[in-house]
């Protein structure tokens, strides 16, 4: 028997997935884990995106929808456009996906061709890295350095190197939470429209920003591809949903690729999501909790020796220099929480240059079990 391995498959792993996973195991056994690992909200979908479901599952017919999605959810999130950021929207530009991971993957493929080059930034979320290379397509990391976000000094640098094809950012972004300021995403997208780079902005964590308001990259410009999800600051994780708004030019493109990777996203999931923009109190009591853990974490977490490495504007992160204890993150993250019973990922996964040096601590929990966390990592560190 011959079995066939594509060199696609050497992708690095998701570590915090490791991690989890590894916490999974104790937990089974019974040891009282805190998960700061994984950016999951701990909360259920709201109460009306269930009711939806359970409505749609006792009418029994469950089946495909039009692979750019329910007509009825376009059209919520056009309105959601015009509500949130005062935008006119059409339905027709707006692409519903299996979660973002599927809309990252569309993007790609509709966008860029092998070899082609697209810059992201260094620390970033890993599965923009591992679908690319998957792809084949060039991939270009900006180390930030002290800089907080990607900024269009950033693009010209990389772009007078060698021609980029396309540039994808996060604002709010995983892993660091740093939001990219008004005036300088303006920059950013203006730059690249100059220059000829195609631009995907990752906005999955929209409404989770606790200092300024939301500001989406559409603003700027009508070639913008956005991609969102309803797995964040709507709590919708396993429903697998989100979203893209696409340029003219692309929703075809994307239909076509769509129509045979995916078929169509799932309907139960779609009928539930349009609900969710209803929900926005029992939302916001969610987000609160999430500021008052980012308010303990902030204090905390440099007390026991993690430098802040990054502004916490937004999400439900903390990124953190931990080189006062170790210079190897994957083996402290191990330690911790073999020895802590505190699970954090480890910064390989935003940075393989740079990694070795940071961790991601997510607040997405309880308020008590950052309390407990805290506790935890002040005693084992004694």
């Amino acid at each position: 028997m011959v079995v066939s391995l594509s060199r696609r498959g050497e992708v690095e792993p998701f570590h915090a997935m490791d991690i989890l996973a590894e916490a999974n195991r104790l937990k089974a056994k019974g040891v009282p884990v805190v998960s700061m690992a994984v950016g999951q909200p701990s909360d259920p979908a709201p109460a009306g995106v269930r009711q939806a479901a359970t409505n749609a599952l006792k009418m029994g017919r469950i089946g495909y929808t039009d692979a750019l999605g329910l007509s009825g959810l376009r059209e919520a999130i056009a309105q959601h456009y015009a509500d949130h950021y005062g935008l006119a929207v059409s339905p027709g530009r707006i692409a519903v996906t299996t979660g973002s991971s599927a809309a990252f993957n569309l993007a790609f493929l509709a966008m860029f061709d092998p070899g082609d080059r697209v810059a992201i930034a260094a620390p970033g979320y890993p599965a923009y890295r591992n679908i690319m290379a998957a792809l084949g397509i060039g991939i270009v990391e900006i180390e930030l350095g002290g800089d907080a976000y990607l900024h269009a000094e950033h693009l010209k640098a990389a772009h007078r190197e060698k021609p980029l094809k396309g540039v994808l950012f996060a604002s709010p972004a995983n892993p660091t939470g740093a939001i990219i300021p008004a005036d300088e995403l303006l920059a950013l997208v203006t730059t690249a429209e100059e220059l000829g780079i195609a631009v995907i902005s990752d906005e999955i964590y929209h409404r989770l920003a606790y200092a300024a308001p939301d500001t989406t990259a559409l603003a700027y410009g009508q070639d913008v591809t956005v991609i969102n999800s309803f797995s964040k600051y709507y709590c919708m994780t396993g429903w697998r949903v989100g979203w893209m708004v696409l340029p003219e030019a692309l929703v075809r493109p994307v239909e076509r690729i769509a129509q045979s990777l995916y078929i169509s996203p799932p309907e139960l999931s779609q009928i539930a999501a349009i609900e969710a923009f209803k929900a926005t109190a029992e939302l916001e009591a969610v987000k609160a909790r999430y500021a008052w853990n980012r308010e303990l974490l902030m204090t905390r977490l440099p007390e026991l020796g993690f430098a802040l490495a990054a502004p916490m504007d937004g999400a439900f992160y903390a990124f953190c220099d931990v080189t006062r204890h170790t210079n190897d993150s994957m083996a402290f993250a191990r330690k911790m929480l073999a020895e802590a019973h505190v699970a954090a990922t480890p910064g390989r996964d935003f940075d393989p240059l740079q990694g070795h040096r940071t961790m991601r601590f997510s607040y997405a929990g309880s308020h008590d079990e950052m309390v407990e966390a805290m506790m935890r990592l002040e005693r084992w560190l004694k």
